[in-house]
C-alpha cells in the first residue's frame, strides 16, 4: 500500500461513486477500478460493497478511510513543514551573544525575528568573542553578536547597530555636575574598564580614544563585563567608559554623561558574525531582519 493507492481510496470512499472518483482523480475508470481491486488484493479484506447505488464502505474500509484521513493529514503537515523549513521559516537558531548589547539591540532584535518566524526556536548561548568564532566554526551556533572582530577568512561580519560613548559616573564625583564632560578630564580620575580577554576588544578603543587626546589613563581595574564595569562605579571605584546601552543599567549612585571632542568615529559596532559559507536559509531570514533592523534604526536616528 503507497500514499497513491491511499489517495484514489479516499477518492472512491467520499464520492461512493467510481465514476465520479475518476473525474475527480483526472483518471479514467478502467485504471482506477484496477487500483482499488489491487489494493483491496494487498490487504486481504474487502473495502468496498458493490451496489446498484455505487460503493458502499464495508466496515474494515470504514477503519482504512479514517486511517487514510490521518495519514493524509500528516503527510500534508510534513510538506508544510519541509517547505517551511526551506524557505527559512521553521526550526531552530542557535545564537550566541555577549556584553552590553544584550541589553538593548539584541533582545529587540530576537524579539522582531520571532514575531516575523514565530515556528522558529531561538536558542541563546553565552559566549565570549573567542568561544563564538570557534562554535561558529564547529557548527555549534548559526550566529553571535560581538563588538570588536578582526578580519576573518572563514566569519563574515554585519554591523547592527552603532551606538554613542558615555561616560559613567559616581553621582558623588565633581564630573556628575557637569552637563558634559571633555574626554581629557578623565586624565585625573581611576578608570574602570573591560572586558578582559582576547584582544581587540572595547578595551583597546578606549586607550586609544585616550591616546589621542594626549594621556595614558590611570586603569584601576579591568573587568569581565559592562554590568561589573558600571557596579564599581556605584561603588565609586572610578569611571568607566560605556556604549549608550549600558544607561538601561539604573544602579543606585551612577549617573551617564556626554563626553565632548569625540573623534568622529569613536562610535561603538555591535557586530552579527556567521560562517561565510553557511547556506543555511534559516540563516538567510535571520540575516535579512538583521539588516532591516539596521535600516530601521539608522533611519530613527537621522543616520544615512
Amino acid at each position: 500500500m503507497d500514499l497513491r493507492h491511499l489517495r484514489y481510496f479516499v477518492a472512491v470512499a467520499e464520492e461512493k461513486n467510481i465514476g465520479r472518483a475518476a473525474v475527480r482523480l483526472h483518471i479514467s475508470q478502467p485504471p482506477l477500478t484496477r487500483q482499488i481491486q489491487q489494493l483491496e488484493e494487498d490487504l486481504g479484506v474487502q473495502l468496498f460493497n458493490r451496489t446498484p447505488r455505487g460503493m458502499e464502505l464495508t466496515p474494515a474500509g470504514e477503519l482504512l478511510l479514517d486511517e487514510a484521513r490521518n495519514i493524509r493529514s500528516v503527510v500534508e503537515q510534513a510538506t508544510e513543514r519541509t517547505q517551511r523549513a526551506g524557505q527559512g521559516k521553521l526550526g531552530r537558531l542557535d545564537v550566541a551573544v555577549f556584553g552590553s548589547g544584550i541589553l538593548d539591540a539584541i533582545p529587540k532584535l530576537l524579539l522582531t525575528f520571532s514575531r516575523a518566524f514565530p515556528d522558529v526556536k531561538v536558542v541563546l548561548h553565552n559566549m565570549n568573542k573567542e568561544a563564538q568564532i570557534q562554535a561558529l566554526r564547529q557548527k555549534r551556533i548559526d550566529a553571535g553578536f560581538n563588538r570588536f572582530i578582526s578580519p576573518l577568512n572563514d566569519i563574515a561580519n554585519e554591523v547592527v547597530t552603532t551606538e554613542r560613548l558615555l561616560l559613567a559616573v559616581n553621582e558623588a564625583s565633581p564630573l556628575a555636575h557637569q552637563a558634559s564632560i571633555p574626554l581629557r578630564a578623565l586624565a585625573d580620575y581611576p578608570l574602570i574598564v573591560f572586558p578582559s580577554g582576547p584582544r581587540p576588544s572595547f578595551v583597546d578603543n578606549v586607550m586609544s580614544l585616550c591616546q589621542q587626546a594626549g594621556f595614558t589613563p590611570n586603569v584601576a581595574q579591568e573587568v569581565g563585563d559592562t554590568v561589573t564595569g558600571v557596579a564599581l562605579v556605584a561603588s565609586n571605584f572610578g569611571i568607566c567608559l560605556v556604549p549608550e546601552s549600558a544607561t538601561v543599567l539604573a544602579l543606585c549612585g551612577v549617573v551617564y554623561r556626554p563626553l565632548t571632542d569625540l573623534p568622529e568615529n569613536a562610535g561603538v559596532d555591535l557586530n552579527c558574525i556567521y560562517r561565510f559559507d553557511d547556506p543555511s536559509p534559516l540563516l538567510k531570514s535571520f540575516l535579512d531582519t538583521v539588516r532591516a533592523f539596521r535600516r530601521d534604526r539608522a533611519a530613527a536616528s537621522g543616520e544615512h
